[in-house]
């Protein structure tokens, strides 16, 4: 009797420096399939809280599913010590200049490149504030393949700062390669008004789009499975969507 043995599976998940907007040296979190083949990078943009153990088990989890995954520490010009304390303030300073960032994930672009098993597309995820994030660099970038916007917060408002001087809806016509977005029913920022507007905007400048929103009591964070804002039946269907949409884009 013959056997049959299953494919090969094996991972390095370590943290790296990789060089970032105005070339300052950044820290990071990689994960990464071992083995032959070429395989489809993602930017992992970590949530307001930092790059937290939770956003690291993502970046393990995308890595076993065949992707090259980076998670930027954005936080990270603001040294080390306790995240709280590095999360206040960020916000205390208005949050991170939008330049700053999309010079920081044109970094991690390069730097998932740079593995010598990528195949060159790379796609960008991001939740809470990095959703935003996501989509602000996917309007100004021609380097994605991909990006999921997963509840990105003020992506529309009038609140604007000399370090966010333009809301991130009026950057849609820049958006070069598809977008998947997934929001909950429940949640205020962004609220079903804001995505109808994004939505909007999508549709105005004929971009390609897929939006799920997620009824019933499905608010912010429901991916989060730390937090109690953690809803298991959306976050399951969400993450099937998210491995279809990058296998289809980053193959």
């Amino acid at each position: 009797m013959a056997f049959q043995h299953r494919p090969y599976e094996g991972m390095l998940a370590e943290s790296i420096t990789f060089a970032g907007s105005g070339g300052d040296v950044l820290g990071g979190y990689m994960a990464r399939p071992l083995g032959a083949g070429a395989h489809g990078g993602v930017i992992l943009i970590h949530e307001v809280f930092g790059l937290v153990e939770h956003t690291k088990e993502m970046a393990r989890k995308f890595a076993a599913h065949g992707f090259i995954t980076l998670a930027p520490d954005l936080y990270y010009r603001e040294g080390s010590g306790d995240l709280e304390k590095i999360t206040a303030a960020v916000r205390q300073k208005g949050g991170l200049p939008d330049a700053q960032v999309i010079g920081d994930l044109e970094g991690a672009v390069r730097a998932i490149r740079g593995v010598v098993t990528s195949n060159g597309k790379v796609g960008c995820i991001g939740h809470c504030s990095g959703g935003r994030q996501t989509l602000l660099f996917v309007c100004n970038t021609k380097n994605l393949a991909a990006a999921v916007n997963c509840y990105g917060g003020r992506v529309v408002t009038d609140e604007l700062t000399p370090g966010q001087p333009k809301a991130v809806v009026d950057m849609v016509s820049g958006l070069s390669c598809p977008l998947l977005g997934l929001f909950g029913a429940m949640d205020q920022n962004p609220s079903p008004q804001h995505v109808a507007r994004l939505e909007g905007e999508l549709k105005k400048y004929g971009k390609q789009y897929e939006f799920h929103p997620y009824p019933g009591d499905v608010g912010h964070g429901f991916f989060a499975d730390y937090r109690p804002s953690y809803r298991q039946e959306a976050a399951v269907d969400a993450w099937r969507r998210i491995f279809d949409f990058f296998g289809k884009n980053l193959s």
